[in-house]
């Protein structure tokens, strides 16, 4: 298991993630990020072990963000070469009305283009525009592509929700043994 430390003047975070299934384990202080975060490691079939301390007193954003840069950091660690694997995958994931898509290359050039259309303001404690932040800060810190669109629902909770399904369903494809293929010879 890859262990992160993460210690600003906003926050203090833990991180403990290993590639494999086992004990889910997120403790934030934001209710709907703990469940963002533990379905991502959930159905992407990982262990994670994650703590955050934040300025939960200024807002949401410190915790919210730093939390998803450790476990970046620690799903890059994680991947070191990345050789073998599939590299890129996708997924489709509905939640009841709602149905996200999700698409990744884990060949270790940052980008995150995430549209999921929430409406809300906040949803469980955490502020909607940062359901967004979250997976792209993720991506960037773990340096790989990530396109996620929510293509329908109604309910906030469901789309960011699948949304989160969606991105994890593709990360366990792309993991997948198989030739991590590229025309430059290398995944850079």
């Amino acid at each position: 298991m890859i262990r992160i430390e993460r210690d600003t003047r906003e926050t203090s975070v833990r991180c403990g993630l290993a590639l494999v299934p086992g004990d889910v384990r997120v403790a934030t202080g934001i209710g709907f990020l703990d469940h963002l975060l533990g379905t991502l490691a959930t159905h992407a079939g990982w262990s994670l072990d994650l703590a955050c301390n934040g300025d939960l007193a200024v807002d949401d954003h410190h915790t919210a963000e730093d939390s998803a840069l450790a476990l970046g950091e620690a799903l890059d660690r994680e991947l070191g070469d990345r050789l073998g694997i599939a590299r890129f995958g996708d997924a489709f994931a509905p939640l009841d009305e709602s149905l996200a898509r999700a698409v990744v290359d884990l060949a270790r050039r940052p980008y995150a283009h995430v549209r999921l259309g929430l409406r809300r303001d906040a949803i469980g404690g955490l502020a909607a525009e940062n359901v967004a932040h979250v997976l792209r800060s993720f991506a960037i810190s773990a340096r790989f592509t990530l396109h996620v669109d929510v293509l329908r629902g109604r309910n906030d909770h469901h789309r960011a929700e699948a949304a989160m399904k969606a991105a994890a369903r593709a990360l366990r494809a792309a993991l997948r043994p198989g030739d991590s293929n590229s025309t430059k010879g290398t995944l850079l």
